[in-house]
């Protein structure tokens, strides 16, 4: 019987956190727009680079590519 007394007001706390969590994602819009992000898992992240040909004539060196945009957490380098 004396558990009663720990596990309602441990419900009531984890009750409104969760009512707290609820509201802060629909506040800051993280339910705005699911389609594109169940749509961007099958798109390439961007286009593949292609690598610079060397001038063997002239003897150039070839420059390096301008850096791209840092990648998302989690995608795969191709």
């Amino acid at each position: 019987m004396n558990i009663i007394f720990v596990l309602i007001p441990l419900t009531l706390v984890l009750l409104v956190f969760a009512v707290w969590a609820f509201f802060w994602a629909v506040r800051t819009r993280q339910f705005e727009n699911l389609d594109v992000e169940a749509w961007r898992i099958l798109m390439d992240d961007e286009p593949p680079v292609k690598k610079p040909e060397q001038d063997q004539a002239k003897g150039g060196q070839s420059q390096d590519p301008a850096p791209t945009a840092p990648r998302r957490p989690g995608s795969k380098r191709r």
